[in-house]
């Protein structure tokens, strides 16, 4: 990152990809029975879109009933941060060719279960901010 005079800059789509590119740990934002839900998950870029991957539960579940979705990462040190908004549609990889294509972003699953389904959220918009760090 690099030091900013202004304590909020919008960032250009290309630099918001750089970014989540750049990072590993992001969140899903869906809706479990009419409520709001967060989950963490590790990511990858893969053709600017987001790629996860989840066992069955109500991860997946919700993903695919709401596919609507919000996705965020951020990062920050002690002079800034930065904070970027995938809004899309999420949807599972079901034929062998989309698999295949997950398969060669090597995102494995950072716990010791099995995660055998691919998410894929495709952009509807994506936003990002720069905040510097500071005094008013």
């Amino acid at each position: 990152m690099t030091t900013r005079t202004d304590p909020v800059t919008i960032l250009p789509a290309s630099e918001c990809w750089d970014l989540l590119a750049g990072v590993a740990l992001g969140r899903l934002v869906t809706s479990v029975d009419g409520h709001p839900e967060i989950f963490p998950v590790n990511f990858a870029v893969q053709n600017r879109t987001v790629l996860f991957r989840t066992a069955e539960g109500t991860k997946l579940v919700s993903a695919m009933i709401n596919n609507d979705v919000l996705f965020e990462a951020d990062d920050h040190n002690v002079a800034e941060g930065w904070s970027v908004i995938v809004k899309g549609r999420a949807g599972t990889l079901r034929t062998d060719d989309e698999i295949a294509e997950a398969e060669r972003a090597q995102l494995l699953p950072w716990t010791g279960t099995v995660k055998q389904h691919y998410v894929r959220i495709k952009p509807v918009s994506v936003t990002g901010r720069r905040f510097a760090f500071g005094g008013a």
